[in-house]
């Protein structure tokens, strides 16, 4: 298996086949971990209410195969925690806004009201992006940050001419 994806890793079945995955990724080092991690990102970010559970044991998987991914790169050192955590929060996203309720304009907002600096916002989403961006961010929240996803219900917007 030259260049293992993440789709390869998806249809691992065997202790054999994982663990010649294992040896591949191993050999290659950080590319083939990092194609590995961003396969794995990307299924987050379209990830479905269905979807959610198969990509915990995706995660879990992975975090047996490679538990010390800091042996790749340093930044990397706590990665399964943060998908993990990533996974939580778009699972809580997920249940707490029905499907029928997902359609329009979606934002994402993060500001610390303790410090002077700009406001972060994300304008213009559909759901699935503004659900992402959420997750993704939820867990790096400082003391006193603070992240709101909402959907826009009415909007007036100018251009300058």
């Amino acid at each position: 298996m030259a260049n293992p994806t993440y789709a390869d890793f998806k249809t691992l079945t065997t202790a054999e086949a994982e663990k010649a995955f294992q040896n591949e990724v191993l050999s290659e080092g950080y590319s083939g971990f990092r194609r590995l991690l961003d396969g794995m990102t990307e299924e987050i970010k379209t990830a479905g209410d269905a979807d959610i559970e198969g990509i915990e044991q995706n995660i879990a998987k992975a975090s047996r195969l490679f538990p010390e991914p800091v042996n790749f790169s340093p930044s990397w050192e706590c990665i399964w925690p943060e998908l993990h955590a990533t996974l939580a929060a778009k699972k809580h996203v997920l249940s707490t806004i029905s499907p029928p309720e997902r359609k329009g304009e979606w934002q994402v907002i993060m500001d610390n009201p303790q410090v002077v600096q700009e406001v972060v916002c994300y304008p213009g989403l559909e759901f699935h992006d503004a659900a992402y961006l959420y997750a993704y961010f939820r867990p790096q929240l400082e003391k006193s940050e603070y992240i709101r996803l909402q959907k826009i219900q009415t909007v007036i917007q100018e251009v300058g001419g």
